[in-house]
């Protein structure tokens, strides 16, 4: 079982910067997928980013050239780097883990979950 937890969101302005950490508890995820996925109000849930073991990396285009999901196996932490931040970047973000490894886009091949957290970009 992988417990996974997410923080670094929080409210920040059009073209800002914010990091997110996801951190997994209970065992190690070094050989996992790892996925970022968001959901706006009102909205499917939707893939933003993925690292496979090796640093493999994987974009949606809205994030493109913006976003960056750096590892640190170490640690046991991936983060997700979001820069020049727009206001339809705000939703709820959640980590993903798939201990499968299935390189996928979709939630439903993601096994384990965090709680989310709240980013909220203001014009």
């Amino acid at each position: 079982q992988v417990q996974l937890v997410e923080s670094g969101g929080g409210l920040v302005q059009a073209g800002g910067s914010l990091r997110l950490s996801c951190a997994a508890a209970g065992r190690t995820f070094s050989t996992y997928v790892i996925g970022w996925f968001r959901q706006a109000p009102g909205k499917e849930r939707e893939f933003v980013a993925r690292i496979s073991w090796s640093g493999s990396t994987y974009y949606a285009d809205a994030v493109k050239g913006r976003f960056t999901i750096p590892r640190d196996n170490a640690r046991g932490t991936v983060y997700l780097q979001m820069n020049s931040l727009k206001p339809e970047d705000t939703a709820v973000y959640y980590c993903a883990a798939d201990p499968k490894a299935r390189l996928g886009e979709s939630a439903s091949v993601y096994d384990y979950w965090g709680q989310g957290t709240q980013v909220t970009v203001s014009s």
